[in-house]
């Protein structure tokens, strides 16, 4: 019944547009238990005060999920060969180029969770996108997605990095599948790359460092001493993907809800700054940059004027 069952919910998966999926057994993330506590220590999550909250059920999904047997693990891609026109405008990562994915990840989930139940009866279980305390990275690599590479990003073989992570925790028995090894090797090109120096040692991110952070999670001002390192990033960042080896097999997706918004694409940077609240709330509001608000992508442009501060003699 498991084997059946655990390939009829991967075949469903994939019809729902999911990229990848694995399965793993639900149990406490031993090994993660003191990276996460010795990150957190060293503060490298910032002003992430929620990276702090709930300790426990981020390593211990029966503390979400009462009797919690599976972990599934879906990818869906976001990569596209689309870029911004202008090549001076100041820059939006590529999975901001669409709608936002959370609505998206959301719908196909529940056409998933619909279709257990319908073969499977009532199930106790949770879906996730970012909306509670899962590391998901840790999760996909346990059910052979991938590898958590030098630049703390999942990495998968034969199709690179550019993908949303989700889950489905529950207490369905299912056939589990198996971590796949590292193929980092001695590569460093991430941590050369990193204007910020936010990957400090192989597989340690600082997140406090990272342009992803500060043009999107830190809500007061951008330290100065970021001045003249953001290389022109207003939201968000993907240096460390765009430079990594194994992205040279990613593909362009084919999600219809990840369709590009033009005036991402073709905004110049007289464009941007000239903005007003009530366009911006027009143009981008089921955009992921509604997340950084008019005031918080202002702010940002702002910063990327501004130079190094001068050390002094």
């Amino acid at each position: 019944m498991s084997a059946t069952l655990t390939q009829q919910i991967k075949k469903k998966a994939l019809s729902l547009g999911f990229s990848h999926i694995g399965i793993s057994k639900a149990q406490f993330l031993e090994d993660d238990a003191p990276r996460l506590e010795t990150w957190l220590k060293k503060g490298m999550h910032g002003n992430m005060a929620y990276m702090e909250h709930h300790f426990d059920k981020r390593l211990d999904p029966a503390k979400l999920v009462p009797g919690a047997k599976s972990v599934i693990s879906l990818m869906l891609n976001y990569f596209t060969n689309a870029s911004q026109v202008d090549q001076q405008a100041p820059k939006i990562s590529k999975y901001a180029y669409g709608n936002d994915y959370h609505s998206v990840i959301k719908t196909k989930l529940k056409g998933l969770t619909s279709f257990i139940q319908d073969n499977v009866g009532e199930v106790n279980g949770r879906v996730f996108v970012d909306s509670a305390p899962v590391l998901d990275k840790a999760w996909a690599q346990k059910s052979g997605l991938g590898w958590v590479g030098k630049n703390g990003n999942l990495i998968n073989k034969d199709a690179g990095s550019f993908f949303f992570l989700a889950e489905f925790i529950s207490d369905l028995e299912l056939e589990y599948d198996f971590p796949v090894a590292n193929h980092c090797g001695t590569c460093t090109m991430c941590i050369d790359a990193c204007p910020t120096g936010a990957i400090e040692e192989p597989y340690i991110v600082n997140g406090s460092k990272c342009i992803s952070y500060l043009t999107i999670e830190l809500k007061e001002s951008i330290p100065i001493d970021f001045a003249g390192k953001m290389e022109n990033w207003a939201f968000g960042c993907d240096i460390c993907q765009d430079v990594c080896p194994w992205n040279r097999f990613s593909t362009a997706h084919k999600e219809s809800e990840f369709e590009i918004n033009n005036a991402i694409l073709n905004m110049n940077l007289k464009d941007w700054e000239e903005i007003t609240e009530d366009v911006f709330k027009n143009v981008f509001r089921n955009s992921p940059l509604k997340r950084a608000k008019h005031k918080g992508m202002k702010r940002n442009i702002e910063f990327l004027k501004k130079t190094a501060p001068q050390e002094s003699a």
